[in-house]
């Protein structure tokens, strides 16, 4: 393996890295200007941060310097995974400088003074997770919050695919990388040329934030807010700038407009590019496009029929009157943003009825469309699995009867089929194993079993929110370090859909052909 070649390359995704967070640190440099000493630190913290990313980025090109080449899939899947390890340490810097700036007690919020902590904000981000270690968001500076929530936004189609929007190096060996990252398991490009596809994918998405920023100011948010906001929105992630997340708006047209973003964040990216070409049919009869659509709309009236006539409380501590009105609004937002694995939230859904919190959990692990920013499952491969299980139900009793099992109009090959049956195997037992050890480092917590199955299951499926004690108004500050290094694993193989990092624990991937 062409570890030189791979670490050359690493240094070209710092690069890019280190010049985006410049961008936000300029941002904080005005602020100071503007009369706001709170930003100071985050300043210098944010700059400092850039220096340390490009001296890692200098350092990896020389690494690899005269070194020519290509990705071959190992070196793909060896890059994909150190740009997402290594990229969440250069994107936690900010976070932990900045506390050392400010340890003489005016920062309120003692959660940086850990690099875990800083780390899994970090890894939480750039996963589109959404959980966080903060105790009190509101009171870190303003730059810093918009640099999180940049993290997200990046996170989103990914900083892999951003880099072979943006940087042709990489030649043949980027449509491996870009298969490694894409999210769902059919990530082929929208054109023939992949660097074409992901920078389509990458004006699309840019497209659909510039949208979404201006309906939120237009709703009355300042650009600040709709900015952050917008990020999180479209990167299905949930960061907020509020503690109280969006419940504290109390505002119904901000939730409504916030749902139809969460709705078009979760579709497959691929599909818009057919919009644009005029498709019309290819996205009608687009099967999980549907499967998405009804499955969203069940679990809403579900839930909205279950909650209905039962007191809401808000992410503030405020009860709600029950009525049609607002069963609809919170009932509706919950499910949209655990779906699309948002994670952003306007009520403590931990108080809803057992049949409300059981289909929540389930659209957790359902999650979104394939292509899209979500994460989960994805519903393309819950279909695959459902034909493939009642294919098999029938061969119980018609063994002589061959039947190809379709999705839409192509046939699902027997390879696409142990995919999906794997993939979902592969979550499954992960999901078992990630709520046995939290369960396990917290045993002196005594933590319940709900709490750390949905602690398990919110970061694997980068959602954020579970029930018990990491609910709607909670937080993952009190795990202990163990616990955070194992969730952040977790979230890292949900967004890269486990096998691009569990591959890197097997001894053959390391040794020469």
């Amino acid at each position: 393996m062409n570890i030189r070649y791979v670490g050359r390359q690493l240094g070209l995704l710092m690069l890019v890295l280190s010049a985006i967070m410049a961008i936000v640190a300029v941002w904080a440099a005005v602020q100071v200007l503007r009369g706001h000493p709170e930003e100071i630190a985050a300043r210098n913290a944010l700059l400092l941060s850039v220096g340390a990313g490009l001296a890692l980025a200098g350092g990896l090109r020389l690494l690899g310097a005269g070194l020519g080449g290509q990705l071959a899939r190992r070196e793909a899947l060896l890059l994909v995974a150190a740009g997402w390890l290594a990229g969440a340490a250069v994107a936690a810097l900010p976070f932990y400088i900045w506390h050392g700036y400010t340890d003489n007690g005016s920062a309120r919020d003692p959660a940086f003074a850990s690099w875990i902590n800083c780390y899994f904000e970090s890894i939480s981000g750039f996963t589109t997770t959404g959980a966080t270690v903060l105790t009190d968001i509101e009171s870190l500076p303003r730059s810093l919050l918009l640099w999180r929530a940049t993290t997200h936004w990046l996170g989103g189609l990914g900083i892999v695919v951003l880099f072979v929007a943006v940087l042709p190096m990489l030649g043949v060996g980027s449509k491996r990388a870009f298969r490694v990252e894409a999210p769902g398991p059919t990530p082929d490009g929208v054109t023939p040329r992949i660097q074409e596809t992901a920078r389509i994918l990458w004006l699309i998405y840019c497209g659909l934030t510039v949208a979404e920023i201006l309906t939120l100011k237009l709703l009355g948010l300042g650009w600040y807010s709709s900015v952050c906001h917008t990020f999180a929105t479209l990167a299905t992630g949930g960061f907020s700038t509020l503690n109280s997340s969006l419940g504290q708006m109390d505002r119904a047209a901000i939730d409504t407009a916030v749902i139809v973003f969460m709705l078009l964040a979760g579709v497959n990216f691929g599909l818009y590019y057919q919009l644009i070409h005029r498709r019309w049919r290819a996205v009608r009869d687009d099967p999980e496009l549907r499967a998405y659509l009804v499955i969203m709309a069940v679990g809403c009236l579900v839930v909205c029929l279950s909650i209905y006539r039962v007191p809401i409380v808000t992410t503030t501590g405020d009860e709600v009157s029950p009525s049609w009105g607002t069963t609809l609004r919170y009932g509706v937002f919950q499910v949209v943003a655990l779906q699309t694995t948002t994670g952003f939230c306007t009520a403590e859904f931990d108080h809803w009825p057992f049949v409300a919190k059981a289909v929540l959990i389930t659209l957790m692990f359902v999650g979104a469309s394939a292509g899209s920013t979500g994460g989960g499952v994805k519903v393309v491969r819950c279909l695959v699995a459902a034909k493939v299980l009642l294919t098999e139900l029938e061969r119980v009793f018609r063994p002589n009867v061959v039947r190809p099992v379709r999705l839409g109009k192509s046939t699902i090959e027997p390879e696409q089929r142990l995919a999906a049956v794997s993939y979902l195997l592969g979550i499954v037992v992960l999901f078992g194993i990630g709520t046995v050890l939290i369960k396990m480092f917290e045993a002196d917590q005594s933590i319940s079993l709900v709490t750390a199955a949905t602690a398990a299951a919110a970061t694997l499926n980068n959602i954020g929110p579970g029930l018990a004690e990491v609910s709607a108004v909670d937080n993952y500050a009190w795990f202990s370090t163990p616990s955070k290094i194992v969730m952040s694993l977790l979230m890292i193989i949900g967004r890269l859909e486990v096998f691009a990092i569990v591959v890197l624990f097997h001894p053959r991937f390391w040794r020469e052909e």
